[in-house]
């Protein structure tokens, strides 16, 4: 691990080359551009707050909208690094093969990329919330180590995955389907209280729904989280990112003879 970092570290105008080149070829083309940062979790909001609110009658509270909204950042972050990630050292194999490129850097640019995505769209739920009358808590201080224990997850999970996806291509269809379970496990479209009692204990095992329950925590509730659920956080991040560098330290021999 010590090593990927001073790699990383040397590698670091690369890095924010590429991550500039990521978040201008994503949107390219297209007639709102860079604005669809803004628009894709506007437009998940006012589809989940339209059918789970209106049509199956989910209990979220006065400011179910925001609920969701505070829920879909993180995720869509979530959903973008691990999909992009995982298919990034595939998709760039010319790269890897052709010359000394730095094979982990690729994944460590689409869990960065993404997190620009999200941390730009925060002034959106920002506006949302003063216009819905919501307050802006001293707890939004706490976001930056939030952001950085996510991260640290992301990249673990999208190291260890785009260098199995090289040997074995399903790994990015079998990816699509497990992150829309999860989806489901989370409470981005429900609050916690609708979960069943019996069910809460695994609820709080998963670090992705325990990480989109702190961010409604600290962004709408003025709530700090517990001693206990930073420390889990943490450690499964650091978990996460250890298996992670340990897969992709010992496959990136074989990567560019499979590529």
């Amino acid at each position: 691990m010590r090593v990927m970092l001073e790699e990383l570290w040397r590698s670091r105008a690369l890095v924010a080359a590429l991550i500039r080149r990521h978040i201008a070829t994503r949107y390219r083309g297209s007639f709102f551009g860079f604005l669809w940062s803004f628009l894709n979790p506007l437009c998940l909001m006012g589809v989940y707050t339209l059918v789970f609110s209106h049509y199956m009658r989910v209990s979220g509270g006065p400011h179910y909208h925001l609920m969701v909204f505070a829920g879909l950042l993180p995720w869509i972050w979530t959903t973008s690094a691990l999909t992009e990630g995982t298919s990034s050292l595939v998709s760039s194999g010319h790269l890897i093969t052709k010359s000394m490129f730095p094979a982990h850097v690729l994944p460590f640019v689409t869990v960065c990329a993404s997190m620009v995505h999200f941390v730009l769209a925060l002034p959106v739920l920002c506006v949302f919330m003063i216009a819905s009358g919501a307050p802006i808590t001293a707890t939004w201080l706490l976001l930056p180590l939030l952001v950085f224990l996510h991260g640290v997850f992301l990249a673990g999970c999208v190291l260890g995955l785009s260098a199995l996806n090289v040997f074995y291509r399903d790994v990015q269809h079998l990816l699509g389907n497990f992150l829309t379970l999860i989806f489901f496990l989370c409470p981005v479209v429900y609050p916690r209280s609708n979960i069943p009692e019996r069910a809460r204990f695994w609820f709080d095992l998963n670090p992705f729904a325990l990480l989109t329950e702190m961010y409604q925590m600290i962004l709408l509730e003025g709530i700090v989280p517990s001693t206990g659920q930073l420390l889990y956080i943490a450690g499964v991040s650091c978990a996460a990112l250890a298996i992670g560098v340990a897969v992709h330290q010992g496959c990136r021999e074989q990567f560019a003879e499979a590529l």
